[in-house]
């Protein structure tokens, strides 16, 4: 991650200002109060992974306040989740508090008001995800909002330790790493938030959201074989057949559309991927199992525009100009 402000390089009478300046263009808009301005310190680094955005921000003890005029021209698209890295944050949104120690995490809708208090010390990371996306995989995230996520559960403690390493990765991966990693960034923090909601997590649509990730989860793991077993599929998840099918009719697909769905999507990113140039289409196609190259070659142009040949050839002759421009 990029370091993108230190008070380091500030006069000292400046510092608080310029960081509340910064912090607000790169979180979220807030008003807030150091608790002493003439030995405040803070230093912010951002990155990203596609579409997902990493604030991450150290700073000395500090006060926030998040005002229903602050929350009513906030981007709408975006859902902040943070995990605490060092110090103590109390923050309070919906009429809950959560207090989070290192390791622990969060959701803050910045479409709704909050609270903040920050500790000496303190240093926090946010992830700037897409609503509508965490939305599809878990439900509603108003009843999430502002509760404790602590890592003692498997799940949760997973996605904590994942995106404690996920900083030291950013800028680094290839296109189709990242598309892949920030995929599974958001399958690891819907499985937190599902375990977040308590006996919310129980009602009807948050329980059909669950099922979605299970399934979704279950086709992954089984995409390379060439007859996926639909049965099969939701039994991993834990349903029936019927009610898998009425879970994802919900998005207005089924298993086998997802299955369809998923496998070309993971032969468009091996023909993207020049790592894998030296495989032919028919290989990645049978490898993701497909079996008739014929079937194959029109679902790909029907739902991507091109033939697989002409697609791989289109993105071969693009990094060649690239290249060629360069030198």
């Amino acid at each position: 991650m990029k370091l993108v402000f230190s008070t380091a390089d500030v006069p000292r009478r400046d510092r608080f200002d310029y960081w509340h300046s910064v912090a607000c263009q790169n979180v979220t808009h807030h008003d807030s109060r150091p608790r002493c301005r003439p030995e405040f310190h803070a230093e912010l680094r951002s990155g990203a992974l596609a579409d997902l955005g990493f604030v991450e921000f150290s700073n000395a003890a500090m006060a926030v306040v998040h005002s229903a005029a602050h929350a009513a021209n906030a981007n709408s698209d975006e859902i902040l989740i943070c995990r605490q890295a060092a110090g103590r944050l109390v923050l309070e949104q919906e009429g809950r508090d959560a207090l989070l120690d290192p390791g622990d995490m969060t959701l803050l809708d910045p479409c709704l008001p909050y609270t903040g208090t920050f500790s000496a010390d303190s240093r926090l990371l946010v992830v700037k995800a897409p609503r509508r996306q965490l939305e599809a995989r878990i439900g509603p995230l108003r009843a999430v909002a502002a509760r404790t996520l602590r890592p003692v559960e498997a799940e949760i403690g997973l996605t904590s330790a994942f995106l404690a390493t996920l900083p030291t990765f950013l800028d680094r991966l290839s296109p189709v790493a990242e598309e892949t990693v920030r995929s599974q960034t958001l399958d690891l923090i819907a499985l937190s938030l599902g375990k977040a909601g308590g006996e919310q997590a129980q009602r009807s649509s948050s329980a059909r959201s669950l099922v979605r990730l299970k399934v979704r989860a279950a086709i992954e793991a089984r995409l390379h074989e060439p007859q996926i077993d639909l049965g099969s599929v939701a039994a991993a998840a834990g349903v029936s057949l019927r009610y898998a099918n009425a879970a994802l009719a919900d998005e207005n697909t089924s298993i086998s559309r997802v299955v369809q769905e998923r496998r070309l999507a993971r032969c468009r990113k091996a023909l993207e991927d020049p790592a894998q140039s030296h495989r032919t289409v028919s290989d990645i196609a049978y490898s993701w199992g497909f079996s008739d190259m014929t079937h194959f070659g029109r679902k790909f142009r029907a739902t991507f525009g091109r033939l697989p040949s002409e697609y791989r050839r289109s993105l071969s002759e693009a990094r060649q100009s690239k290249t060629t421009d360069i030198t």
